[in-house]
């Protein structure tokens, strides 16, 4: 892994742990207003529960390196499951986190795919597979036949 990149990892897995935080003390209304109206949980389970994921999401990243593949990919799915929060918080015009205009809320939106790609560049998980394609396609599987796919 490459300084920029242990880098980039840590400084997503600090903000893991910082927002899991939140979620559990000092921004937790904040946080409620994210949570989907057709969502069939109580809000603060799911609250303290994604604040529970998030501090393990970001300590993991931090404190597990040899396992920041499938961390990454992990942490990639999170941010997409806890994206219709995001979009409901910009349907409703909650105002949560200084977001208090439809701008600001719908300029947030266009953050999430960013770390997603943030979770994935900078645990290498994206390059994993990628490599992991090229290998696979410079050797194809030999069936019984002999015959490849």
């Amino acid at each position: 892994m490459s300084p920029l990149r242990t880098i980039a990892r840590w400084l997503l897995g600090a903000g893991l742990v910082f927002a899991g935080v939140g979620h559990l003390t000092f921004a937790r209304q904040s946080f409620v207003a994210q949570v989907p109206a057709w969502l069939p949980l109580p809000v603060d389970l799911v609250v303290v529960a994604s604040g529970v994921v998030e501090i393990v999401l970001g300590l993991s990243l931090v404190l597990l390196p040899r396992w920041r593949v499938p961390i990454g990919w992990v942490v990639a799915a999170f941010f997409v499951a806890v994206f219709p929060g995001n979009i409901e918080q910009f349907v409703r015009g909650t105002d949560a986190f200084g977001l208090d205009t439809d701008l600001a809320r719908g300029i947030r939106l266009l953050f999430q795919p960013l770390l997603v790609i943030w979770a994935l560049w900078s645990t290498g998980a994206w390059k994993a597979w990628r490599d992991r394609r090229r290998v696979d396609a410079q050797h194809p599987p030999i069936h019984p036949a002999g015959e490849t796919r």
